[in-house]
């Protein structure tokens, strides 16, 4: 498989990542980022990129220029960042992300920002024990309901994912090198079978999330971070301690 990354700047690959939304989320119209968007997008300031096998968008990366209302910094938010199911495994999600790393950097923004849904494991071991982003902040129905099948009609409770792309936690991670972390101070863990639960028993599911949700509120607001992420055959863990390093 040959995969080439590239910057979207056309309307017919715009076009292409819409296609994309609807294939991968099975979003109603209502909730799809129109070609409009990726063009305004491209010119205040964001970003989107596509992953290309032999001329078929097989991913895409949307991303829009932030103010953080806390302390006016600057970012990147990276909204959307999809892989068809066949490509998924492959490491296509990591090409997409240092590719908007790379574009970040050279355009001297160190922060790029991005929700994710906690009780997806696997995306969040992805996100902080091969990026390095930490999680300092978290917030409950995000999004309101949505469209997608693949949210099981739960609340879109998110964390919110920091990823500073010239710290040495950043640079350390991304390249397998090892990084000292804070000793952890708490965990919250989410089964490993959550997936299925989202569909079989979405009272459990719901049960689940709002327990962890719960965790992430109190915990975070103590000045508690996510700096790691462990995982075993029934349950992935959420590992919290200081972090003042931003």
């Amino acid at each position: 498989m040959s995969i080439e990354i590239k910057r979207l700047l056309e309307l017919d690959e715009y076009r292409e990542a819409v296609a994309l939304q609807e294939n991968i989320w099975g979003f109603a119209e209502r909730d799809l980022i129109p070609v409009r968007s990726f063009v305004v997008a491209q010119k205040i300031g964001g970003h989107s990129f596509g992953a290309f096998d032999q001329g078929r968008m097989v991913s895409f990366l949307y991303g829009v220029p932030g103010i953080r209302e806390s302390d006016g910094r600057g970012y990147i938010h990276s909204h959307m960042l999809g892989v068809l199911p066949e490509y998924r495994n492959a490491g296509l999600g990591k090409l997409m992300k240092l590719a908007q790393r790379e574009d970040a950097l050279a355009r001297h923004i160190d922060l790029v920002e991005w929700t994710f849904d906690p009780l997806e494991i696997k995306n969040a071991f992805f996100n902080i024990e091969r990026l390095g982003a930490v999680i300092r902040r978290f917030a409950l129905n995000f999004y309101g309901s949505t469209s997608s099948h693949l949210h099981g009609s739960l609340p879109t409770d998110r964390c919110v994912a920091e990823w500073y792309v010239d710290s040495p936690r950043a640079r350390a991670i991304i390249v397998g090198e090892a990084f000292e972390r804070a000793a952890t101070e708490a965990r919250i863990a989410v089964p490993a079978n959550i997936g299925e639960l989202r569909h079989q028993d979405p009272k459990q599911a719901r049960e689940i999330q709002q327990a962890v949700s719960e965790s992430f509120v109190e915990l975070t607001g103590k000045g508690l971070a996510v700096i790691g992420f462990e995982r075993s055959e029934t349950d992935g863990t959420y590992l919290l301690g200081q972090w003042d390093s931003k």
